[in-house]
């Protein structure tokens, strides 16, 4: 029985669910998410989810498992997620990991042992209340004392980053240094990382965040604003949901909302592309204007057989 992994991962908007299905559909493949905003039910528009045909075609899994009002931790994701791995192999399926979320495909590639996890709502809710009560700078000064290297990369002003990081690192082993973890030893990975030219990639953000509004984004949102999911929650302060909570809430009009949310996209982009490039056997495939999609996974499987 094989025990080949794929992943594809790679900055939002260079076209990875597509890659991914149609990869699936040559190697007999079913698709693992990994993009943190896409776990979530009701958040089908802005998180950018396959469509229902693609999912009912060819077997889609962690998508729209958890409800926005509930947290899904880096433990919590790695367990599922190897859980289903798994159940793919036994089935004599491939398993094509799919998404840019950095913390969750450490989750997957490392052998991080995330066994003895307090209570996940109960360690959070007090790390919020620490928060609330000490500060984001004072939280950010915890972090930094527990692993450097993750607050490195994380703006002290982003509490809901810094709390996840320390959340990861009395989890287990930390999100930033991996010079001590070694690579999960029950997979082959094939780890491959889609780019393309930086403004081509930005143009294509922009038309995508067009898009989403165009399929109803607004509508999506205040929707969940209606079922009573609070703007503080994690998932609602997602990219695309955050900005569309400030519109309807009166606190910018459209056009200012529909800019943040491309502008902070991209920025997303740049880290998620600095994230990546730590990974010193990540294959990257550059995806040029015009390149079919078929050409695409052709690559991919021509690495595939040059690491044989």
């Amino acid at each position: 029985m094989s025990n080949t992994v794929y992943i594809i991962s790679g900055p939002t908007a260079t076209g990875k669910s597509l890659i991914a299905y149609y990869l699936a559909k040559r190697i007999g493949g079913e698709i693992v998410n990994c993009d943190s905003v896409q776990l979530y039910r009701f958040m089908d528009i802005g998180s950018a989810k396959p469509s229902p045909k693609d999912m009912k075609r060819i077997p889609h899994h962690l998508y729209s498992i958890v409800d926005p009002k509930d947290s899904m931790t880096v433990a919590r994701y790695q367990e599922l997620a190897l859980e289903t791995i798994d159940d793919i192999i036994s089935r004599g399926k491939i398993p094509i990991v799919c998404g840019g979320t950095g913390l969750y495909l450490n989750s997957i590639l490392y052998d991080m042992n995330f066994g003895a996890s307090p209570d996940d709502d109960k360690r959070r809710e007090e790390l919020e209340r620490l928060a609330d009560e000490r500060g984001s700078e004072y939280m950010y000064q915890y972090l930094e004392a527990l692993d450097p290297d993750a607050a490195s990369r994380i703006h002290p002003n982003n509490i809901r980053k810094v709390i996840r990081a320390i959340e990861a690192y009395e989890y287990g082993k930390g999100i930033g240094n991996l010079a001590d973890v070694k690579l999960n030893p029950c997979y082959d990975f094939r780890f491959f990382a889609l780019n393309m030219d930086r403004e081509w990639l930005y143009d294509r953000i922009n038309q995508r965040v067009i898009k989403l509004l165009n399929d109803g984004l607004v509508s999506e949102v205040k929707s969940l604003v209606d079922r009573g999911y609070s703007p503080d929650l994690p998932a609602m302060k997602a990219i695309g949901y955050k900005e569309i909570i400030a519109y309807l809430h009166g606190e910018c009009d459209m056009n200012v909302a529909t800019e943040e949310i491309k502008k902070n996209t991209r920025h997303y982009a740049k880290r998620q592309i600095t994230w990546l490039k730590r990974y010193d056997f990540v294959n990257w495939i550059e995806i040029n204007k015009g390149e079919n999609v078929g050409n695409i996974v052709d690559r991919i499987l021509y690495y595939n057989q040059e690491s044989k």
